[in-house]
């Protein structure tokens, strides 16, 4: 069960105790450096961003990534 806080702005943080597999973990280290965020950040933005993604793809929406010379090519997540 999550723990549930209070934030500063007023609305509940809850925090969870996750085990992530290697290439997370590597992701996320990765992120931070290049970045400069914190882990807790990172995360954060990567479930928001992971949400937007798959209401978009439930609405029928294709994602597309346009490589450097233009072509554009679909990506599936699984």
């Amino acid at each position: 069960m999550p723990e549930t806080a209070i934030g500063s702005r007023g609305s509940a943080n809850e925090r969870y105790s996750v085990t992530l597999v290697p290439p997370a973990v590597q992701a996320i280290a990765e992120l931070t450096e290049s970045t400069g965020l914190s882990k807790a950040d990172v995360i954060n933005r990567a479930v928001q961003i992971y949400a937007f993604l798959d209401a978009q793809t439930r609405d029928g929406a294709d994602l597309l990534l346009r490589g450097p010379d233009g072509t554009p090519e679909k990506l599936h997540i699984v």
